[in-house]
């Protein structure tokens, strides 16, 4: 039985509506000072296995804490404790019965205000940018990064990525390397984003949100599903 775009949205939409369920149990459980990133990490994983029957993930996992929360997806930071008043990044991509989410949140422990205030800056930021893509769905990755780099820096952040998202799919999707720029949201992307992929269907996007203080060394993320409501 062939697939429909429909039916490829609505897997979509319900992988990530399973890692929304899966954060608010990583939120309510396990963020906490005096453990450290890769012990977290751990535990993230073990949530995910044991309770929500997660065995794969897509990419790499990232917990990441303070300063590390600046470090660029491919590096591999060194380990550090969780502070009381520090700054926490999940970004996960797990995989759901065959269909890929890939979400990111930013946690605050204590009441540091600059650092709730990236918190709480990320998800608005997410949806200005979102109303503008809106407006023409058809923009190229280019156009989009423009706007997501320019949107943080009229408020005072520094964007904190060369991407600003990529496409998701069913697992394995298409692959996004970097010498395949299409596939990303990201200055040289000249590309119309409503564009088929090779299996055929609309590519749909995930929007990430990168803010960072580099003064204060700290950095908030945020993403979520962009073309899926």
């Amino acid at each position: 039985m062939s697939m429909s775009e429909a039916d490829r949205v609505a897997h979509l939409k319900e992988a990530q509506n399973k890692a929304i369920a899966l954060f608010k149990e990583i939120e309510e459980t396990l963020i906490r000072p005096g453990l450290s990133d890769k012990t977290l990490s751990a535990e993230v994983a073990a949530l995910g296995k044991e309770r929500h029957g997660l065995e794969t993930h897509w990419h790499k996992r990232i917990v990441r804490s303070g300063p590390n929360t600046l470090a660029a997806y491919k590096d591999n930071p060194p380990d550090r404790i969780i502070g009381e008043d520090d700054v926490v990044v999940v970004d996960l991509g797990p995989v759901f019965e065959k269909w890929e989410a890939d979400f990111g949140r930013t946690y605050v422990l204590g009441n540091d205000e600059r650092k709730i205030k990236v918190r709480d800056a990320l998800e608005p930021m997410w949806h200005k940018i979102k109303a503008k893509y809106r407006q023409r769905p058809d923009m190229t990755g280019a156009e989009l990064y423009s706007i997501a780099k320019s949107t943080a820096e009229a408020e005072g952040w520094i964007w904190g990525a060369h991407i600003a998202g990529h496409i998701v799919g069913s697992f394995p999707h298409e692959r996004i390397a970097h010498d395949q720029i299409a596939l990303y949201i990201t200055e040289a992307n000249t590309t119309s984003m409503a564009t088929v992929g090779k299996d055929g269907f609309m590519r749909q996007w995930i929007l990430e949100i990168y803010l960072h203080d580099k003064s204060r060394e700290f950095g908030g993320f945020f993403e979520q599903l962009l073309t899926v409501d």
